[in-house]
């Protein structure tokens, strides 16, 4: 990928440490004395660690606030029925005079994320995840949020995937496009909408580390901004995304659910395709950008 295909939307608010503390002085000064850092800038947020145990997502740009406000609305709901931690919101900010959308103070979840561990390592959350899907992939209600890019068909990715592979310069490109040709040819999610994370890539996955005696945990599943509902796939692409070859072979068979159709990893291949392609073109520095290239590799070699 050219570089470009992939680069952070610009923001469209300036966020930094003093916004931060007054916004937090204005709406909960209990809250406002805490130790404050800045922890990274994503896509859709900024993240800044408060106290020990406290983290505050604020949006960086317009298309990231209804996001947001999908996770203030759904995670305390989901929370209780996942067997993973999740960001459930325990305080929620409002627009300001010098700060225009929501916000949210959520838990600080301690450990690393799996996007800096090598693959092999990764393996050892196959159960953890694959638990974790199951208990999330359920019918959800008429009036989820709703997410263009996310669980949708996949032909409505067609136009946006086949112009990240024009851009593509490493080997196989053809046998990629040859992939996502055969991937659209599954047949259409005809099941009930499930609820999907929508994004559960390597970086938004917190992990304790690994000791000599231990395998590494999942912490926590963290950045729901994308959460929807629809077909399972969208999600289960993230096989590609984490494992070994033996690792997703070990997940496809544990996360496999009654609801899916017969011919959701099929169209999971495809969705892996979709996410590796965007990740690929961000900067080498960006932990997504290994995550990226081991996708590609992946599907390269056939698994």
């Amino acid at each position: 990928m050219h570089q470009g295909q992939g680069i952070r939307p610009e923001a469209d608010v300036a966020i930094n440490e003093v916004l931060v503390r007054r916004l937090l002085e204005a709406q909960y000064p209990e809250l406002a004395e805490l130790p404050l850092s800045w922890v990274e800038a994503g896509w859709d947020n900024v993240v800044f660690r408060l106290g020990d145990d406290l983290a505050v997502r604020l949006p960086r740009r317009v298309s990231a606030h209804g996001l947001l406000l999908n996770e203030v609305r759904w995670l305390p709901f989901l929370a209780p029925r996942l067997p993973v931690a999740i960001p459930s919101v325990k305080y929620r900010g409002k627009p300001a005079e010098n700060y225009p959308y929501h916000w949210a103070v959520v838990p600080w979840f301690s450990g690393q994320s799996a996007a800096c561990v090598d693959v092999k390592t990764r393996d050892d959350l196959v159960p953890e995840l694959a638990r974790f899907f199951r208990a999330l992939h359920v019918p959800a209600p008429a009036d989820a949020p709703k997410n263009p890019v996310r669980g949708v068909p996949l032909q409505a990715r067609n136009v946006a995937l086949l112009q990240r592979l024009e851009h593509y310069v490493g080997a196989g490109k053809n046998e990629l496009i040859r992939l996502w040709e055969y991937a659209l040819q599954a047949g259409e999610y005809a099941g009930p909408q499930l609820w999907l994370h929508g994004d559960p890539h390597p970086h938004n996955v917190i992990v304790t580390p690994k000791s000599a005696q231990e395998k590494i945990r999942l912490s926590a599943v963290i950045d729901f901004g994308d959460l929807t509902a629809g077909d399972p796939a969208s999600d289960l692409a993230c096989g590609w995304l984490f494992f070994s070859d033996s690792g997703l072979q070990e997940f496809r068979l544990s996360a496999d659910n009654a609801l899916y159709d017969t011919e959701v990893w099929e169209r999971a291949r495809g969705w892996a395709l979709n996410y590796a392609s965007l990740m690929i073109g961000l900067e080498q520095s960006d932990p997504l950008h290994a995550v990226g290239a081991h996708g590609i590799e992946m599907l390269l070699q056939g698994a």
